[in-house]
């Protein structure tokens, strides 16, 4: 008896492993896949782009370098296919020193920390300076530019990277064990989940740096696009966009989204365009929706939850035509825009912002979901 139940574990864990070893799965009568291809090599590493495309043909590619978003392909109200974010064609392009940040994975903080410094038990801390004397998204070398271990999730729809931040590195205490999966939905859904662990207490913000235009190509800027933010408040931002500690209101000014309106209708009252957080409008820790955009032209809407107190939204003002991208294409200013869901700018400088600091024993945890569809 014993032997034939060992027999049948057996049997159990051979047919797993085929299932698991297999680049399609079924779910439901749906079918999920990932195909992997080589995307250069960087040292001694292979870079590698995986793409996951689910059962209605929705596909978004990644890579293992600074888990970057190089693709997003979905339909419009016609049902033709199209890339809804800006990128490079190759590694070369990723690496160049004018890329900035397109489709990244952003840390170990996400936005600017005032002079790169902060304190934590009376003692204070020297980032390296990448922004006019300022730390911007963890500093000269952040997680946009490091190789992530990549692993295929269970079910084929999810790509699960990890990578661990040294102690210093950047200037930031602690080893940081980060890990971060994508997946992609029947429902045609992006799920960013981000985790962290520490070993020693420093700030963390973790966000993704996609540059969207729904438009899929046809325009080259999204100034007729409308964009909703829940938001009544925004973070005031000095002459270098770090925060002054206020929080204005935005009603009857620029800032004020809280109605859909075309991102161009109030941009050129805003000196140098759009580049700041806002404060959401909450009920909860839960996943919510706190912002939408639409391009009437395509059709195509994307709809963002979060689980974040932040938004940055971005409108791709430093875009000054100098980059050439997929397909040749150039990127001028305003070619595409952001929505990097977040804690605050300069969160560990600014005690009555949310709180940023990761202590050893938690776990920073959040997650974020880009939700397209047509209408």
């Amino acid at each position: 008896m014993k032997k034939q139940v060992n027999l049948l574990l057996l049997a159990t864990v051979l047919f797993t492993a085929a299932c698991n070893s297999n680049k399609t799965n079924e779910v439901s009568g749906m079918k999920f896949t990932i195909t992997e291809k080589s995307f250069g090599v960087l040292g001694s590493d292979a870079i590698t782009q995986y793409t996951i495309t689910n059962p209605s043909g929705m596909q978004v590619s990644i890579l293992n370098y600074g888990g970057t978003v190089t693709n997003i392909l979905t339909p419009d109200k016609n049902n033709q296919m199209g890339d809804v974010v800006l990128g490079f064609d190759s590694l070369s392009g990723y690496l160049q020193k004018g890329n900035p940040y397109f489709g990244c994975l952003v840390g170990r903080y996400g936005n600017r920390i005032g002079k790169g410094q902060f304190t934590i038990d009376g003692k204070q801390y020297q980032l390296t300076l990448n922004d006019h004397g300022n730390t911007l998204h963890g500093g000269l070398r952040g997680l946009d530019k490091v190789v992530w271990k990549a692993a295929k999730e269970m079910g084929d729809s999810s790509i699960r990277l990890t990578y661990t931040s040294p102690d210093g590195d950047q200037g930031f205490p602690g080893n940081l064990s980060v890990q971060v999966t994508y997946t992609l939905t029947s429902a045609n859904e992006l799920q960013i989940h981000y985790k962290a662990t520490t070993d020693k207490t420093t700030p963390v913000n973790l966000t993704n740096h996609c540059y969207f235009n729904l438009s899929g190509g046809n325009d080259s800027t999204i100034l007729a696009q409308e964009v909703m933010i829940a938001a009544d408040k925004f973070t005031e931002v000095d002459s270098l966009l770090i925060p002054t500690g206020k929080l204005p209101d935005v009603k009857g000014t620029p800032m004020d989204f809280t109605s859909a309106k075309a991102i161009g209708k109030d941009i050129a009252a805003v000196k140098g365009g759009y580049d700041h957080n806002w404060v959401l409008n909450r009920k909860g820790n839960d996943l919510e929706k706190i912002a939408s955009a639409y391009d009437k032209t395509s059709g195509r809407l994307m709809e963002v939850f979060t689980t974040e107190p932040g938004l940055q939204f971005y409108t791709g003002n430093f875009l000054d035509g100098t980059l050439h991208g997929k397909n040749g294409k150039t990127y001028v200013q305003h070619a595409a825009f952001c929505m990097e869901t977040q804690h605050f700018p300069d969160g560990p400088n600014q005690p009555s912002f949310p709180n940023t600091l990761l202590k050893p024993g938690e776990t920073y945890e959040s997650k974020t979901v880009y939700r397209f569809s047509v209408k």
